[in-house]
């Protein structure tokens, strides 16, 4: 089992989301969060005042998924949120341990 962790731009959510829903994927999680890659973020002018924006609004989505899933869930994620800028985002895959549904007490490849 993995969980694929991705750092997307927002107004991507909708066509990632329909993306694994497509692959079968059947639960995600999505975070807000801010951050700042290689852009290092940019500057806005508000009122006439020229500041600097740091982090940027992004979107964590998180699945977890069984390990021979890990490479459809990753092209589906990745072709998806793609733009073509920079500030696209990254993808991480990690290992998952144990798994437990809490309302049924299925473990591990069950309770995804």
């Amino acid at each position: 089992m993995k969980i694929v962790m991705a750092i997307i731009k927002p107004f991507k959510l909708d066509e990632v989301r329909d993306a694994l829903t497509s692959i079968g994927v059947q639960g995600i999680t999505v975070t807000e969060v801010k951050g700042y890659g290689r852009q290092k973020g940019h500057t806005e002018i508000y009122r006439g005042t020229e500041y600097a924006v740091s982090f940027l609004p992004k979107l964590k989505i998180e699945v977890a998924v069984p390990s021979e899933a890990v490479d459809k869930v990753v092209e589906a994620i990745a072709s998806a949120a793609k733009t073509g800028q920079i500030g696209d985002g990254k993808i991480f895959v990690f290992q998952i341990d144990q798994a437990l549904r809490i309302r049924t007490g299925e473990s591990d490849a069950e309770a995804l």
